[in-house]
């Protein structure tokens, strides 16, 4: 039979490493779902006991194990090619589905063909809102970023930097960019503008997908008539030195791929600006507020490791 032929609904992809407990959350909240679904882990050599608990709670799932821990955008891409379903979902293993949040989400791309993917509301744990819709980067919105620019004017779309903190996830809307922790994609729209680009171990892979989802004609759109709970960082906290450079490392790929390299030089001084003086402010902050000196000395060692990672480029 084709792959068209057997398709269900909705293919489920979640890759996961080390986040035992928060995936067995996320595979939960699949029940709800009255779409036709299959749910592919792929499981980044995971030493929690992770892959053991799918197989035993979760015996339907297809579960794809791989060797080492091959990054994000490759586990996805496996997950993808494994799958068949009319829409691909991308989903983080520490998110978990509110009711009927996949079944909207394909309604809605059902009856807007046009869209390519969509993402659906997202809330922290204690359902205040996350943040999900971005704009493409540029010097302007990261200079904004940069000197905090978001803080001062928190109601501004023109200082906002890449996050839209200010949009309030009300409405249905068309952001450049939708944050990788849950999307639903179309098949057909990915089969057009590929699948993630595996040279981004983890970060930047969404902004990619986004940009190239976008040039090859389909929309992108955030749908609020669906809803999700993302815990944020159920990896990354492990080791948050290790993490900043790896999200810094990301935009300098993603500046790379897509923009000049006057357009990258001046976002490596963006960079050197921004840790240099963050480091600067939190060595002042440990030296005057013991309250604070724990967490300021944790901030300083992620800015000084980003500062030489600037300087020292290390192999991915």
């Amino acid at each position: 039979m084709s792959r068209a032929a057997q398709a269900v609904d909705i293919s489920v992809i979640i890759v996961n490493w080390n986040t035992k407990g928060f995936l067995e959350e996320c595979l939960q909240s699949l029940a709800t779902a009255t779409h036709s679904l299959e749910v592919v882990v792929v499981d980044n050599h995971s030493s929690d006991g992770s892959p053991e608990m799918v197989r035993r709670q979760f015996p339907q799932v297809n579960l794809l194990c791989n060797e080492s821990n091959v990054g994000f955008a490759r586990g996805n891409n496996q997950g993808i090619r494994a799958s068949t379903g009319r829409f691909v979902c991308l989903i983080n293993s520490d998110a978990r589905m509110l009711p009927g949040c996949l079944d909207a989400l394909a309604a809605y791309l059902d009856a807007n063909p046009e869209m390519g993917m969509a993402g659906p509301r997202v809330r922290n744990r204690d359902m205040t809102l996350q943040s999900t819709c971005r704009r493409f980067p540029h010097l302007w919105n990261n200079f904004c970023e940069a000197f905090a620019l978001p803080r001062l004017f928190p109601h501004s779309s023109f200082f906002a930097g890449e996050h839209m903190f200010y949009f309030k996830h009300d409405r249905i809307i068309f952001p450049d960019v939708l944050v990788g922790c849950f999307i639903m994609a179309r098949r057909e729209a990915v089969d057009e503008f590929g699948m993630l680009d595996e040279a981004f171990f983890m970060y930047g892979e969404d902004i990619d997908w986004s940009m190239r989802c976008w040039k090859a004609g389909w929309k992108v759109a955030f749908f609020p008539g669906a809803e999700a709970v993302h815990h944020l960082g159920g990896s990354s906290k492990k080791d948050p030195v290790k993490y900043a450079v790896a999200l810094q490392r990301a935009r300098l790929q993603f500046w790379a791929k897509h923009y000049s390299r006057a357009a990258n030089l001046g976002l490596a001084a963006l960079l050197a600006l921004e840790n240099g003086i963050r480091w600067l402010a939190n060595a002042l902050s440990a030296a005057l507020k013991t309250s604070r000196r724990a967490d300021a000395t944790g901030k300083m060692q992620r800015h000084a490791a980003c500062l030489k990672a600037l300087f020292v480029r290390s192999p991915a």
